[in-house]
């Protein structure tokens, strides 16, 4: 409740939004999504913010630190990441 509402994890790039928090936020959702089954793919997109690449980097290296394969595909809009999900049958989606 402290930190997702109903529109995901909001506050202010690098106060509120840390390098530590995104990185637990990859974990938490990389080993909930993939369970005991293995890798796992999350295509990641993100808009033009400039904190968008910090946030990317400490989101994907939790993704990946327990497993989760990552699938970054730079700016995109949401409509687009919900396309390409299903195309790379991925179990989730993250916009940053």
């Amino acid at each position: 409740g402290k930190y997702f509402g109903t529109d995901g994890v909001r506050g202010v790039a690098g106060a509120d939004l840390t390098c530590e928090l995104a990185m637990k936020i990859g974990r938490g959702a990389a080993a909930v999504l993939t369970g005991s089954t293995g890798t796992v793919a999350h295509p990641v997109g993100k808009d033009t913010r400039q904190s968008g690449d910090m946030l990317e980097a400490a989101l994907t290296a939790g993704l990946c630190s327990v497993g989760a394969d990552v699938e970054k595909l730079g700016r995109s809009a949401n409509a687009r990441l919900a396309y390409l999900v299903g195309k790379y049958n991925a179990d989730a989606g993250i916009v940053i």
